[in-house]
């Protein structure tokens, strides 16, 4: 569905906002950031996904495509319940810096404190719990289960599991497993249950102050997935249950030896026989949890890179036709008009400007994109359509401040010169903070495009530089843990945004 009126937001990880308890979480700060929006004038926040973690803490390869992630559950919320004592949810706070995320001590400590709760759950609460349960049977057993074996296995690919009959999932031994594993299943229905209570109470609270929640959909799934184990057929898979071939980009500007993800690959032809039903369950879910949903590598579905599981990088791969329209005709007749956003960075050809063209779904740009060459390239803000949402960047690039030191010395000043950014030859651009004026500057610009969804991550409206960056592609360390303090959302200028929200809302672009 294309976006017809103008309207702007911010990206903030849930796992970024600021709280007492070593991450953000569903509870209080989360309103808080809520009202913040609605009173610079933005109307969207725009997320990273919500599912379980991976060992390397990426959103991007959770172990499941339906659930979501319990490191998120809001321990306030839970005494309030009356699981948890004062004293209790006192030990839920951390100790870490309050700008950082230590996942592995967070981990062991909620697993603990989570146990307390489960055990004290009343009659009513264990009704509400099952009712869940069997509203979302297409998913959560098969989740839960896997989850409890993975743990019992210490072992998060279901084909290295020491019972091969439970790698193939035969009838009989899922029987066991349930039954020997009752208590540890209906531990992990209690948390996936409590996280959705409170995201669709967040959501609520959020959609009242007329503000929307953008989710993200990585297009990919991991192997280590009830998915993968659950619906091996859909997968292109061995004898074993291993990738045959595995996901990725070729090389690029940003990465000489492309990027390899090592997802699985989709059985594209064996999926569109029932009418990609595994897939419009994931939609209907993710359209049901967000008011707009932004999936990830939209470039996939036109053709996909499609590399050996045997190689060390995405140089040796190819290009494989993906289902295209095919996919997205039976999309529209399951959720009409579907509230997408087509995250179409990287290498583009005529298919794929063909085939976003034909879903009329809005493409992204991101400008920090605009400037690395002399080129008139489609990330200048004078190329941007209305049908288009507009970032200065994203999870996956520096910060806007931290840009600015990368550019080379001609493309930074090709870069302001094209803002009017006229302070900029007197090192005033090295200047960061809430103030920045060179991070202003961009944004100013941006606003000016005719975009009519205008996105901007939470470090670049604070003007912070690179050590706050979320992710550097290709790389594993120190990635995902960057967190916002309270403080620093409590510096933001409210009125400069307010008036820059006020003005483009009206289009008035003369005047910004």
């Amino acid at each position: 569905m294309a976006i017809k009126s103008r309207s702007s937001g911010v990206l903030m990880p849930v796992p970024a906002l600021p709280g007492d308890y070593g991450i953000g979480t569903l509870g209080s700060d989360a309103r808080t950031f809520v009202d913040l929006l609605q009173s610079m004038g933005f109307g969207y926040w725009q997320i990273l996904p919500v599912g379980p973690v991976d060992s390397c803490f990426s959103p991007y390869k959770s172990t499941s495509a339906f659930a979501g992630n319990p490191l998120l559950i809001d321990l306030e919320r839970l005494y309030q319940w009356g699981l948890l004592t004062a004293d209790e949810l006192a030990t839920g706070k951390s100790t870490a810096p309050a700008y950082s995320i230590n996942y592995p001590d967070l981990i062991c400590n909620r697993h603990s404190i989570f146990k307390l709760a489960f055990s004290r759950l009343t009659p009513k609460q264990k009704t509400d719990i099952q009712n869940y349960v069997e509203a979302n049977s297409e998913w959560l057993p098969d989740f839960s289960l896997y989850t409890v074996l993975a743990q019992h296995y210490s072992e998060e690919d279901w084909t290295k599991w020491d019972n091969q009959d439970l790698v193939k999932r035969t009838p009989a031994a899922l029987s066991i497993a349930r039954s020997d594993f009752c208590e540890e299943i209906n531990f992990q229905n209690f948390l996936q249950y409590t996280y959705a209570k409170q995201w669709s109470a967040l959501k609520d609270y959020a959609n009242t102050k007329a503000i929307k929640i953008i989710g993200d959909m990585p297009i990919y799934v991991a192997h280590t997935s009830a998915d993968v184990w659950c619906h091996p057929e859909l997968f292109l898979l061995d004898e074993k249950g291993s990738p045959i071939e595995i996901s990725g980009v070729p090389p690029d500007y940003f990465a000489k030896n492309g990027q390899l993800w090592g997802n699985p690959l989709y059985r594209w032809d064996v999926m569109k026989k029932d009418h990609y039903s595994w897939w419009m369950r994931r939609i209907k879910k993710a359209l049901a949890d967000f008011d707009m949903v932004r999936i990830d590598h939209f470039r996939g579905f036109s053709a996909y890179w499609s590399v050996p599981a045997s190689e060390a990088t995405a140089k040796n791969g190819r290009w494989v036709p993906g289902p295209a329209m095919d996919f997205f005709r039976q999309l529209e007749k399951t959720f009409p008009k579907p509230s997408i956003i087509a995250e179409d960075l990287g290498l583009q050809d005529e298919d794929l400007v063909k085939l976003l063209k034909d879903t009329g779904f809005p493409g992204m740009r991101i400008m920090e994109f605009a400037f690395i060459d002399d080129l008139d390239n489609i990330h200048l803000p004078h190329n941007y359509s209305a049908n288009t949402v507009a970032y200065s960047g994203t999870h996956d690039n520096n910060t806007l401040l931290g840009t600015f030191f990368d550019y080379t010395p001609e493309h930074r000043r090709y870069a302001f010169d094209y803002c009017g950014y006229t302070e900029a030859w007197e090192n005033q651009w090295q200047i960061g903070g809430h103030q920045s004026p060179s991070c202003r500057a961009f944004i100013r610009t941006l606003f000016q495009s005719a975009a009519n969804l205008v996105i901007l991550p939470i470090q670049d409206i604070c003007g912070y530089g690179c050590d706050t960056r979320m992710n550097e592609p290709g790389t594993t360390a120190n990635n995902w843990v960057f967190r916002m303090t309270r403080d620093g959302l409590l510096q933001i200028d409210v009125d400069w945004y307010n008036r820059i929200n006020h003005l483009y809302h009206r289009k008035a672009l003369s005047v910004i």
